[in-house]
């Protein structure tokens, strides 16, 4: 008789859980929270937003996001090497950016650095599950050049 009463109650107290535990991952959070920096980014503000994110990176220096975008700012004044760093750095706090991995391929094939692109390229295909189309074009012009 106890059962009827016990088991509802833990499944009761199991589903509140679920519900009252934040699912975000940081990179989630940082999105939330340098939301005017990517809106900056994505309006074409790139020096505004290269500020924002340089700043960012300052005060919280361990945000994959900043990282990401700082990155993606220096690309547009194609200060490569200062992008390729960023994106290491990115990845060294969030290594599932499968855009990250992306772009950091990028960097690398203009560098000619195919062999190191490749890799990148492949992660960001693992990352993505395989749903990113753009990633699945570099790996394989990639992969032609290199041979892997």
């Amino acid at each position: 008789m106890d059962v009827i009463f016990v088991v509802p109650l833990v499944v009761f107290l199991l589903v509140l859980q679920y519900y009252r535990t934040d699912h975000d991952t940081p990179a989630d959070k940082d999105r939330k929270r340098y939301a005017e920096g990517i809106a900056l980014f994505e309006a074409g503000n790139y020096a505004v937003a290269f500020t924002y994110f340089n700043q960012a990176v300052k005060e919280n220096r361990k945000s994959a996001i900043a990282y990401t975008y700082r990155g993606k700012c220096h690309l547009m004044d194609e200060k490569l090497h200062s992008a390729l760093y960023d994106f290491t750095q990115a990845l060294s706090f969030d290594t599932t950016l499968s855009e990250v991995h992306l772009e950091k391929g990028k960097v690398l094939y203009q560098l000619e650095e195919f062999n190191d692109a490749f890799l990148s390229f492949d992660k960001a295909v693992w990352f993505s599950r395989g749903k990113n189309a753009d990633a699945l074009h570099w790996r394989s012009i990639v992969h032609e050049i290199s041979g892997h």
